[in-house]
């Protein structure tokens, strides 16, 4: 499945007419030129999962961090990067991570 689909579907699933009024994503670009991901996974099946930060910079142009923090999952990195931080997302809520 489309890692967006995938997404779409997630945040769907967590839409309970409560959730979505104080919780949400954001996909953002940043200057570097790269992108930076928000996914808040307060009150869902996520919260308590572990999640073991990842840090690569391997150049100005291959760079990726993402982590689980104060309820969030945030994932930054290099212009090529979107669909990795999203792809870590899912093995997060999957528990493949």
């Amino acid at each position: 499945m489309n890692s967006f689909i995938w997404l779409e579907e997630w945040y769907k699933s967590n839409c309970n007419g409560d959730w979505e009024e104080y919780y949400g994503i954001k996909i953002q670009t940043i200057d570097n030129p790269g992108w930076h991901v928000e996914i808040d996974i307060m009150e869902t099946d996520c919260e308590k999962k572990i999640f073991n930060m990842i840090d690569i910079d391997n150049s100005d142009d291959d760079w990726v961090k993402c982590e689980v923090k104060n309820g969030k999952f945030t994932g930054v990195g290099d212009n090529t990067k979107l669909s990795f931080i999203i792809g870590k997302f899912k093995e997060l809520v999957e528990g493949k991570q």
